[in-house]
């Protein structure tokens, strides 16, 4: 096959992908959703979820078009580039939204399932919702990187479209990952302390007015927000490895080195080039082939353990991408060191997953959190995040091997390329990647629905095993993201300083616009962090006011004889989450043109890199440490700790610390990781302005 046909791949798969989404999602549609009760309850949190993607779609929207306007305006960007903007916004949105849809249809059908009697129709309708959203992430953005390539091929303009596109994706990305994260957060907590600390009423209590916002928040969150930043992950995986290869040849160093990736060593220089910026979105249409084969096959097994399931749909799709990679390469006369970089994340990634599972997972590190929490609040917190700093340590030691492994193996002067391809190879399997991260939520959701509606304890029992598997591929999941974060950032570092024209001496340590730079950069993740935390502690004060006043207010509510008022607890967690998304979106687009402008393209360069070593290591933390504090307490509840049991003071401090690890695996670990991809990928579509400047 010629490499034009080869880059159709994209295209069929995105266009495949799409197409089995629509009939797993037609499938989940026909499915029963039991009794009356249940439908009720998922109508609620089904409204709850679309309102709230409404409300944001508006902000966005009018974000959109500003932003849009404003580089339509700006003479070396132009209509066309702000026209990818939006198309690449437009597609974060959707997947946003088809995938919200999947989900919420599917929960209710899920616990019906339980109800039924069984475990793996049950997992296979959470799997299936799920994977609309994996499967929705991953075509668009492929089909439209495509389209971005195929208009723009052979034109000077192919790398500002390309950086255009990724900046629509990644800026709406982070408001999705914020808002939701805002939201959901803000009712989990609210609902959790209202009910098990005020009210002293079980989880998921039908009683209770927030637990129908704690399931919205599951969805706009885990879904829609977890979606939009899977996907921004992998558009901007891709344009930072397309953009090194566009600009490699217009360094003196290196202007031929592209001819070192061919096997023929009569290739000239531009054909060279042409295939090396076509071959990261090939290896992510192959990546995306192996996923949908990898959807199947995770299907065919539901009889199986869940957590083997699950397990296996994360770990085996790197092996057989990479196997499949080495076998296609010959056919593009390409090198067989790029099997060595895509391998390096593919497999980096799978590791990441099961390192993340291991520190959040019922192992060591987690009973040690619950061990600790024998002797109160305290110790339960101060040994979580002991945990979660350890976890950093392994983990990004183990992004650092990635990159050095990328680096090492590739020809002279393609170091740079070569850690662009394994951050595309750590993200070429993002369906299933998503799919079992959506899949999550969707278990959640059915244990809710199958509590509130009252159904069999035997339900209940089908539904916990899935939600506790579900809770931890959501884990693995925020890991995945995270350390794919950090390897794209570090591509899109280097594409941004050979964009910028960034010669050695200024990229010195000895510069001093690069320590400040270093500086500046590194406390912008504590004010995302900062404020993404005092926004879910406001909010949650609010919604545990407004459940007090009702459970004070409404007669009957207590002893079950009247019903709740859930769309109030929604409208103050949805209005929390619209106002305090706009801090860090601003810090994120307007903070690189701030520094860029006022202080030069090498401050930016300091500012860059200074944001990623603080805020990889900070998203880590947080998201690890939460997640061990959430699991600490399940393990107390599933009985890990003789004379210890549910509602024992040692359960009371492991939820105090559950509680304050919500906002830092949800909202504040996850919000910092999409900051620093955000500002890579603003600073890359302006640092042609900045070498001119």
């Amino acid at each position: 096959m010629e490499l034009t046909a080869w880059t159709q791949v994209p295209l069929y798969a995105g266009v495949v992908a799409l197409v089995i989404a629509l009939g797993l999602y037609l499938r989940i549609t026909k499915l029963p959703e039991g009794n009356e009760t249940m439908q009720r309850i998922a109508g609620y949190i089904r409204v709850g979820a679309m309102a709230f993607l409404s409300a944001e779609y508006k902000v966005l929207a009018v974000y959109a078009v500003v932003v849009g306007g404003l580089m339509a305006a700006t003479p070396s960007l132009g209509p066309i580039a702000a026209a990818w903007f939006l198309t690449g916004a437009i597609l974060s949105l959707l997947a946003g939204f088809i995938g919200m849809k999947g989900a919420t249809l599917a929960n209710v059908r899920t616990a019906q399932a339980a109800a039924g009697g069984s475990k793996p129709n049950a997992l296979l309708t959470a799997l299936d919702g799920g994977a609309v959203m994996g499967l929705c992430v991953a075509g668009l953005s492929l089909i439209g990187l495509y389209g971005v390539y195929a208009v723009n091929q052979g034109t000077p303009q192919l790398g500002t479209m390309l950086h255009a596109f990724a900046v629509g994706a990644s800026s709406i990305a982070l408001f999705a990952r914020i808002g939701g994260g805002i939201y959901t957060k803000a009712a989990d907590v609210g609902a959790d302390i209202a009910g098990k600390v005020i009210e002293n009423i079980p989880e998921d209590d039908p009683r209770n007015p927030g637990v129908v916002a704690d399931n919205v928040g599951d969805n706009v969150g885990d879904v829609a927000g977890m979606g939009a930043d899977i996907y921004e992950s992998l558009v901007a995986a891709i344009v930072s490895t397309m953009a090194i290869a566009l600009a490699l040849p217009h360094q003196e160093s290196t202007k031929d080195a592209l001819k070192l990736l061919m096997t023929d060593p009569n290739i000239d220089s531009a054909t060279a080039q042409t295939t090396a910026v076509a071959l990261p979105l090939i290896l992510a249409g192959i990546g995306l082939v192996v996923s949908i084969i990898g959807i199947f096959v995770t299907r065919m097994l539901k009889a199986m353990a869940p957590a083997a399931v699950l397990r296996a749909a994360m770990v085996l799709p790197p092996i057989v991408l990479v196997a499949l990679t080495a076998f296609v390469l010959p056919m593009l006369k390409v090198s067989g060191v790029v099997t060595i970089a895509l391998a390096g994340g593919a497999v980096g990634g799978a590791l990441i997953g099961l390192l993340t599972e291991y520190y959040t997972g019922h192992y060591g590190p987690v009973k040690s959190v619950a061990e600790a929490a024998k002797t109160g609040a305290g110790t339960n917190v101060i040994q979580g995040m002991a945990v979660g700093m350890e976890s950093v340590f392994v983990c990004l030691l183990l992004i650092a091997g990635v990159a050095y492994v990328a680096n090492a193996y590739m020809p002279a002067g393609l170091g740079l390329y070569g850690i662009g391809l394994s951050a595309v190879g750590m993200l070429a399997g993002t369906a299933i990647v998503m799919t079992v991260d959506a899949y999550g939520p969707v278990a959640d959701n059915a244990g809710g629905i199958a509590e509130m509606s009252g159904l069999d304890p035997a339900v209940r029992e089908i539904t916990d095993e899935l939600d506790a598997v579900g809770n931890t591929t959501a884990a693995i999941g925020k890991g995945f993201a995270i350390g794919s974060a950090t390897l794209t950032v570090m591509a899109l570092f280097s594409a941004y300083s050979l964009e910028a024209n960034l010669k050695a001496e200024a990229l010195s340590i000895a510069n001093p616009q690069i320590l400040i730079g270093l500086l500046i950069g590194a406390v912008l993740p504590f004010i995302v962090g900062a404020s993404t935390m005092t926004a879910v502690g406001k909010a949650a004060g609010a919604i545990v006011m407004e459940i007090k006043r009702q459970f004070d207010t409404i007669p009957g509510l207590r002893e079950g004889t009247a019903d709740p008022q859930p769309a109030a607890i929604v409208s103050i967690a949805t209005a929390a989450a619209l106002k305090h998304m706009i801090l860090p979106g601003l810090v994120a687009v307007v903070g690189p043109v701030a520094v860029g402008f006022t202080m030069g393209a090498d401050a930016l360069a300091g500012t860059l890199a200074g944001a990623l070593a603080v805020g990889a290591s900070m998203s880590l933390f947080m998201a690890n440490a939460g997640g061990a504090w959430d699991n600490a307490k399940k393990f107390i509840e599933k009985g890990g700790m003789p004379g210890h049991a549910k509602k024992s003071d040692a359960h009371k401090a492991a939820v105090i610390g559950d509680t304050v690890g919500d906002p830092f695996k949800d909202t504040s670990g996850p919000g910092v990781s999409i900051l620093i991809k955000v500002m890579s990928v603003v600073s890359l579509l302006i640092a042609p302005l900045l070498a001119q400047h």
